[in-house]
């Protein structure tokens, strides 16, 4: 055997894959950005802002769609260039852990809070109408939903409960800190003041309580809550197939380090899409005969991002972290 160099861990070697998703800007249609330099080597349980983890995934798959074509000249018709066609990639796996985010993206339209409802209330597939909504007052940060004596007092240990502004007729996108849906007409929501408590990603669970405030398991997603709004609980979530509106987000994808270099897969804009087994499918992964554990599937298409180091066109990053003492090449 020839002598040389040894070729040591040059192999990313994992057992699973986390998703981190981080929502994009729809005013400006500006994503979260992943830089390698600055957050590549982070914590996998401690993701950089503005990125949230939404827990290991399986069954992850990309599809590069994106053809090439060849120039041919002469007589014989040899090809003396390339050519790419249009940008096409997506993406599938299967979310383990369900939650609202989870939720959210797997159906890839407006995702619904169920709010507690008023007693006399229509029965609704989203939910009828809602109990009244209590004012959250100042002080109020995105962890301590201050709503003042006895008042709190509505509300127990444990309750889920949806933060955000009254729906006061206004129209495009809706939710604060996150786009949670987009209304073109007042009239399509019957001018419901809850609609915006309907739809927020500002929602969270009640750990604990002072004699005035609500403490939150986690702060708010959209931070702060804005002047004048209000505070509701929350007793499920729904989602729907079908739908105008397309959520979009950007999404970062992490191999595990199990014994080699760490792999990441960035796609700065991610909206929905129909997968090669269509959306809203519901996997059962066995657990124990006959127990199983349903996982969400999810499908992605990537839209594209201008990349500004040099002005091309692109889907997505796949960056490479090498181990300790591995091979460059």
């Amino acid at each position: 055997m020839s002598g040389g160099p040894v070729r040591a861990a040059m192999v990313p070697i994992t057992r699973r894959v986390r998703a981190y998703f981080a929502a994009v800007d729809r005013a400006t249609e500006q994503p979260a950005v992943f830089d390698p330099g600055k957050h590549g080597a982070f914590a996998l349980s401690s993701p950089p802002a503005p990125w949230l983890d939404l827990g290991w995934i399986d069954s992850f798959q990309r599809f590069c769609r994106t053809n090439t074509g060849a120039l041919r000249a002469g007589a014989v018709g040899a090809a003396v260039g390339q050519f790419r066609g249009p940008l096409d990639a997506a993406l599938e796996f299967d979310f383990r852990e369900w939650g609202k985010l989870q939720m959210a993206l797997a159906c890839g339209s407006q995702h619904m809070n169920v709010l507690a409802p008023d007693p006399s209330a229509d029965a609704r597939p989203s939910g009828g109408t809602a109990s009244g909504a209590i004012g959250v007052l100042g002080g109020s940060t995105a962890s301590q939903i201050v709503v003042g004596v006895g008042v709190v007092d509505t509300f127990a240990l444990g309750d889920l409960v949806a933060v955000d502004a009254d729906y006061a007729g206004q129209t495009g996108y809706v939710g604060t800190g996150i786009a949670a849906a987009f209304v073109n007409d007042p009239a399509d929501v019957n001018h419901d003041a809850n609609y915006i408590r309907r739809v927020t990603f500002n929602v969270a669970r009640v750990a604990g309580k002072t004699s005035t405030a609500l403490l939150l398991a986690q702060p708010l997603l959209g931070g702060t809550p804005p002047a004048g709004a209000s505070v509701q609980k929350v007793m499920a979530f729904v989602d729907r197939e079908g739908g105008s509106y397309f959520q979009e987000w950007s999404g970062l994808f992490v191999a595990e380090e199990e014994s080699g270099g760490r792999a990441c897969f960035y796609y700065p804009r991610l909206r929905p899409s129909v997968g090669a087994a269509g959306m809203q499918r519901e996997e059962p992964v066995e657990v124990v005969k006959p127990v199983v554990a349903l996982g969400l599937r999810a499908s992605f298409l990537a839209l594209p991002y201008l990349d500004t180091n040099d002005g091309e066109w692109t889907v997505c990053y796949r960056s490479y972290f090498p181990a300790v003492a591995a091979g460059v090449y």
